[in-house]
């Protein structure tokens, strides 16, 4: 099972070590939740083999491709940014062939963005590495009672995500 930096077997025997080996707070886990997260993003952001995509164009172009077409407005909403942003970021998506703009049916002055397929190409190579990434990861360092653990872990992630939307 090895694969744990120093750093990270350190982080573990302080966190043992603290006091808080019983019942953690809210709190705690939070804090440590927050900490993992972040690492983990910023490690999968690593492995994206398209780099011409910032994180926020990232997000945008996935709420697209899973959300299907939107205005301009509903997504800075979705993403809470200001309009203004929102028109910045789906500018280089479409100067990149990955959005495309229609005219609103309903609003004429308005338009609709929707994913091209140039821009679905871009994000399943996206996904594929990250979630190869991951899934080697996974099954170099977790036995099966880990990956049990943490396939709970993530329902219960789920379940909190879909709570506060």
């Amino acid at each position: 099972m090895g694969g744990h930096t120093h750093e990270e077997h350190e982080e573990y025997k302080e966190h043992e070590e603290s006091g808080r080996s019983g019942e953690p707070t809210a709190e705690q886990v939070a804090a440590d939740l927050t900490a993992v997260v972040g690492r983990l993003m910023r490690r999968l952001r690593t492995t994206s083999p398209d780099n011409r995509l910032t994180p926020s164009q990232r997000s945008v172009l996935s709420r697209l491709d899973g959300e299907g077409p939107s205005t301009t407005a509903a997504l800075a909403r979705a993403e809470y940014v200001r309009p203004q942003s929102m028109r910045l970021t789906l500018g280089a998506l479409e100067e990149q062939g990955l959005i495309e703009r229609t005219p609103d049916p309903d609003d004429g002055r308005q338009s609709v963005v929707s994913v091209t397929d140039t821009g679905r190409g871009t994000l399943a190579g996206v996904r594929a590495a990250k979630q190869g990434w991951l899934s080697e990861a996974i099954a170099a360092e977790l036995d099966s009672a880990e990956r049990r653990a943490l396939a709970d872990a993530a329902a219960l992630l789920r379940r909190l995500v879909e709570r506060s939307q």
